[in-house]
């Protein structure tokens, strides 16, 4: 009988095992390509859509925006994706491999210069034309929207032919800020908000109306996501004044606004 109890107990005991790693196993998995340039502030959100969600998990694949549109053209598995350029969003939604009615523009940002805080020669974009200047870092304009933001800002002053030789292009905007961070170049081009993050760099206005084209941050929903109802969910969440908050704190604005 004692062994007859033993046994008892021990299959009871798989089986409440068992149940319990099948519910370690229920979440939904939600994987969000995001630009490089939200890094941290989709952090901080997902933190709070999980904790008011238990049975999602969010995972992230930051990036430039070009390499994720050219991921989701070749089928990655994503659920959501949020551009830093309207163009890439634009083409996969022209292709339909956005949702249709899942898509929206979510945010603004602004473009500045920067340079190190103990550099005090570049006090305008003008400087940047100096002898002693060598490089400046701005992300690839082919695939890399601030790139693409910050050559076009420099064409308008008149200056991307005169500077053209000194450009290093990096894979993405967080690549600018490193690349300033650690003086492997005298100043880049990135987002405020990139910016604003660091306190080992200067920010230096760029001077002048429409020198780019606007800088919108449209998120979607990937029409082939295997979890619609969730990745529709948090992107409804995304715009919601809880998640804008979020946004707002670290420099971003509504472009629902």
């Amino acid at each position: 009988m004692k062994k007859l109890h033993i046994i008892l107990f021990t299959a009871l005991s798989l089986f409440i095992s068992g149940c319990s790693a099948d519910n370690a196993t229920t979440q939904t998995e939600l994987t969000i390509s995001a630009a490089a340039s939200l890094r941290e502030v989709m952090e901080e959100t997902g933190q709070l859509y999980m904790k008011q969600n238990p049975g999602i998990k969010i995972v992230y694949n930051f990036g430039g925006s070009g390499s994720l549109q050219q991921q989701i053209s070749q089928g990655a598995p994503v659920d959501l994706f949020i551009s830093a350029a309207e163009d890439k969003f634009d083409y996969l939604y022209s292709k339909k491999l956005l949702h249709q009615e899942h898509s929206v523009r979510l945010l603004k940002n602004e473009l500045v210069l920067i340079t190190q805080k103990t550099s005090k020669g570049i006090t305008s974009a003008e400087s940047l034309t100096a002898d002693n200047i060598k490089r400046i870092a701005i992300g690839t304009p082919e695939s890399v929207p601030a790139g693409m933001y910050g050559k076009q800002a420099l064409i308008s002053l008149q200056l991307w032919d005169d500077l053209e030789q000194k450009i290093i292009p990096t894979k993405d905007v967080r690549q600018v800020l490193s690349y300033v961070e650690t003086e492997n170049v005298d100043a880049g081009i990135v987002y405020k908000t990139d910016a604003l993050i660091s306190d080992k760099v200067r920010i230096i206005p760029l001077e002048g109306k429409e020198l780019h084209d606007p800088i919108v941050y449209p998120v979607g929903v990937v029409a082939a996501t295997k979890h619609l109802n969730e990745s529709v969910d948090f992107f409804n969440f995304l715009k919601r004044q809880e998640a804008m908050e979020i946004f707002k704190k670290y420099g971003f604005k509504a472009a629902l606004e």
